[in-house]
């Protein structure tokens, strides 16, 4: 009934290496998000601008969606890594295209607009639902 550390531990190197992967694959959207957005995300939210809070919180929940469905669903790291920059590029394309349908929007974020910011959060969480569920191999 009860396994040895040693028996459960052996999914270690999987893990870490899956880990190492996701974070590395946060920590590059994070970098190309906020150097495409004209706003400083964490100078505003250093600021206390709710509304940068919230853009960027939201926008990294719909980029962190699809990259659980892919580490989920993965064969191998190169499988992850390639369905991971899949969702870093609609992630961003998001926000890209929020930028044409609201004028000023990297403005309003600046200026602490939260319904700005909300509906950043938003569409970026929900375009992530829709990235992660249409993640699949069958």
């Amino acid at each position: 009934m009860w396994q040895s550390a040693e028996t459960s531990l052996t999914g270690l190197p999987a893990f870490l290496a899956y880990f190492t992967l996701a974070l590395a694959l946060t920590f590059l959207y994070l970098f190309v998000y906020t150097s495409l957005t004209p706003q400083r995300e964490f100078t505003l939210i250093r600021l206390n601008n709710n509304a940068a809070a919230t853009a960027l919180g939201g926008s990294l929940l719909g980029f962190a969606l699809p990259l659980h469905s892919a580490i989920t669903n993965a064969i191998s790291l190169f499988d992850c890594a390639l369905w991971g920059l899949v969702a870093l590029v609609i992630q961003v394309l998001t926000f890209l295209m929020l930028r044409l349908v609201l004028s000023g929007l990297p403005d309003r974020i600046a200026r602490g607009e939260q319904a700005a910011g909300t509906f950043v959060a938003a569409v970026s969480i929900t375009v992530g639902l829709l990235n992660a569920a249409s993640m699949t191999y069958y």
